[in-house]
Formats: C-alpha cells, structure tokens, sequence
C-alpha cells in the first residue's frame, strides 16, 4: 500500500509529512492505530516537496490545508515553508496543528517569524497546567524544559501569527480546562478542547 502523504477530513485537506515526534503524548492516535478516519498514515518514506506539492494540485477547493499527520510538523520546517509558500501563492488558508517545541527542535529562536505570512493558523498542544502535568500526559524527550519551550513558542506565534490556539484534551476534567484557558488567555491565545477520540 502506498504511503498517504495528504488526507482529507470534511473540507479540510491534511499534509502527513513526518511519522518524527519527541513526545509520546498518552493520548495519541498513535497508540491506538495506525491512522485516522480509515487512512493509514505512517510513513515508509517522508514525501519530497515535489511529492507534497503534486498532491496540492486541487486544494484550492478546501476550506483549509492543515500541516497535521502522524507526526511533529515542525521537524520539517524547511519543507513545511516551502509547502506553505506554494499553498499562499494560490491563497490558501493555512493551519499548522503542533506540539509547540518548535526551538527545540530547531535549534532556532525564530522559527514564529519565518511563519509570518505563511501561516493563518497556529494550533499548539498545551495539555498541561504546568510543568509537571505536561511531563505526565505528554512524556517528552525535554522532560520539564518542553513545556517552557511550548509556552515561550506560543508568545512568540502571538506576534507573527493572525490566530493562535492552544488546545487541551476533554479528558483532563473541568478545573484545569479552566486553567488551562487561563494560560492560553494570558499569552495572547485561544483556547480549544479537543475531544478524545
């Protein structure tokens, strides 16, 4: 079966660039199957550009192309400008769903800036009130150090990135939804709860 490099939700278009992430979040899709919605979606082989772009010959008819599959986006981010230069060029809405350790694994401070203009919206994973509860339903590579990192990406996405959420899972309960509101809401950002699936 051949690797599938764009899926479609609704009428929205998704990209799968990469099956690389440094968390292990224990909600994940990944650890429940091998894909969404009836598409498998972990690589052989990471697609090329050229391969990406070959897939977008149509997406103008969707309401947006989402940098989302079963992977961290932002391990790519050179190709990932270089999609999203492509998608503006037709004026494309753009949205990237990610875990918001963009510096981390970078290794660059302005990795928000590059976006500018290229992205609409910024969907960041905060599924944490704080360090520790990050640490504990995200388990990542950074431990602590991650969460700062997903909390300074976000202030920065602020300045350069027209929406920016922030998300949590429904199953975190009431009170630190409401937390986590509060945090989102003092970095300049949205918040959204997201259903377990």
């Amino acid at each position: 079966m051949a690797d599938v490099y764009t899926y479609e939700i609704g009428n929205k278009l998704y990209i799968n660039m990469t099956n690389k992430c440094n968390n292990d979040c224990e909600f994940c899709i990944r650890n429940h199957g091998d894909g969404i919605e009836g598409y498998k979606l972990w690589l052989k082989k990471e697609p090329t550009v050229e391969e990406i772009k070959t897939e977008l010959k149509d997406a103008e008819r969707y309401q947006e192309v989402v940098f989302c599959g079963f992977g961290e986006p932002l391990f790519r981010i050179d190709d990932l400008i270089e999609v999203a230069k492509f998608l503006k060029s037709k004026n494309i809405k753009t949205r990237i769903n990610t875990n918001g350790q963009a510096e981390l694994i970078t290794k660059r401070k302005d990795t928000a800036l590059r976006l500018k203009g290229l992205i609409d919206t910024i969907n960041i994973s905060l599924n944490g009130i704080d360090a520790k509860d990050y640490v504990k339903a995200c388990r990542p590579r950074e431990g602590e150090k991650a969460y700062y990192a997903m909390l300074d990406f976000t202030k920065e996405c602020v300045k350069y990135i027209p929406e920016v959420i922030m998300s949590v899972v429904d199953v975190i309960g009431a009170e630190k939804i409401e937390k986590a509101k509060e945090i989102a809401e003092s970095l300049g950002a949205k918040l959204r709860v997201r259903e377990f699936i």
